[in-house]
C-alpha cells in the first residue's frame, strides 16, 4: 500500500501509481505503507463494512418499528417498537462517531 502525501490518497498494489488518480500528484510524492499501519487500514475497512450493513440494517428495523407503532396492537408491543426507533437511532449515530474516528485516525483507506 503507498499514501499520497498531498492527498491522503492510499493506493493497493505493489508500487505506487504514476499518478495520484485523486490529486493528479506525481509517483514520488506517494510514500510506502508501513506493514502495522497496512493491517490497521485492511481491518479497518473490514469493520467500517460491518458497520455499513448494521446501519443498513437498523434503517430496516426503524421503519418496521414505525409500522408496528402505527399498528398500535397492544401498550406491550407499542413499547418494544417505540425503544427500537429510539435506541436504533442512537447505535446509528455510534457508527457514524466511530466511522469517523477512524478515518481521523487514518486507519480507513
Amino acid at each position: 500500500m503507498w499514501r499520497c502525501t498531498v492527498c491522503g490518497y492510499i493506493h493497493t498494489g505493489g508500487e505506487a501509481p504514476e499518478k495520484c488518480p485523486k490529486c493528479g500528484a506525481s509517483r514520488d510524492k506517494f510514500t510506502k505503507i508501513e506493514e502495522k499501519t497496512r493491517e490497521l487500514i485492511e481491518r479497518s475497512r473490514f469493520t467500517n463494512l460491518l458497520l455499513a450493513e448494521l446501519y443498513s440494517l437498523l434503517d430496516q428495523a426503524q421503519e418496521i418499528a414505525a409500522q408496528g407503532k402505527e399498528d398500535n396492537l397492544d401498550p406491550n408491543c407499542v413499547a418494544i417498537f417505540d425503544r427500537l426507533g429510539k435506541e436504533g437511532g442512537i447505535l446509528q449515530q455510534m457508527i457514524k462517531a466511530e466511522i469517523a474516528a477512524h478515518i481521523a485516525k487514518n486507519k480507513w483507506g
